[in-house]
């Protein structure tokens, strides 16, 4: 790590470093299929999957890949600015998302998980990641820093700490650091995933055409 310089990172303990981004997916993932399992538990139908529908669902895959931009880029102190205002930018389309489907079960509690974690980014112009957290997550004591656009290191400087990446997850053997912010954005995913799939039967879906008059043809 460069001295002097912004303490951007990467937590990389054994068996962390390689999978420490592909555990984002992983842990969401166990989210959402949990949701699923109790929507069938409740009578849900995964049928319902294809039915699903959100306004300007589009700018979804624009905010993530703005935020998986951010590993393209080079290491020096001009891409740890830029870096920064591009995870900030890719909120806004996902806030846009969740604005316009707020009536939706669970995109609410979503929304504010995305604005938590957009919060302590802007303020702490990085993720803040706990040492100590990363230890546990790890199952080791000794955890290498490695450069990362995306992180800082949490220390007495912080601000808004207890919405950085505070919480230890481990899962199949990878661990990592969540924010508050990352389980409410989980949590709402789940419950609105799990409430379109308790959605009853569309009989007649959008777009579809009927004609009028009797039932029996003449």
């Amino acid at each position: 790590m460069r001295v002097g310089a912004r303490r951007s990172l990467r937590f990389a303990p054994a068996r962390l470093c390689p999978y420490w981004y592909g555990l984002d997916m992983v842990w969401f993932g166990l989210i959402l299929f949990i949701a699923v399992v109790v929507a069938l538990l409740r009578g849900g139908r995964v049928s319902n999957l294809a039915d699903i529908e959100l306004r300007l669902w589009w700018l979804l895959p624009i905010g993530f890949l703005m935020q998986a931009g951010t590993g393209l880029l080079p290491e020096s102190e001009r891409s740890l600015t830029f870096a920064t205002w591009l995870i900030l930018a890719s909120f806004i389309p996902l806030g846009v998302v969740v604005a316009a489907n707020r009536s939706r079960a669970g995109l609410w509690l979503s929304g504010l998980g995305i604005a938590m974690n957009a919060m302590v980014i802007a303020l702490n112009f990085g993720m803040p990641v706990l040492g100590e957290a990363a230890q546990i997550a790890a199952g080791s004591d000794s955890v290498v820093l490695i450069d990362d656009l995306r992180y800082v290191v949490l220390d007495g400087s912080t601000r808004l700490a207890f919405l950085a990446d505070v919480i230890p997850v481990r899962l199949f053997g990878l661990g990592q650091v969540v924010s508050m912010g990352d389980v409410l954005l989980a949590v709402g995913l789940g419950r609105f995933l799990e409430s379109e799939l308790r959605r009853p039967i569309r009989w007649f879906k959008h777009g579809a055409s009927s004609k009028s008059g009797s039932a029996v043809d003449r």
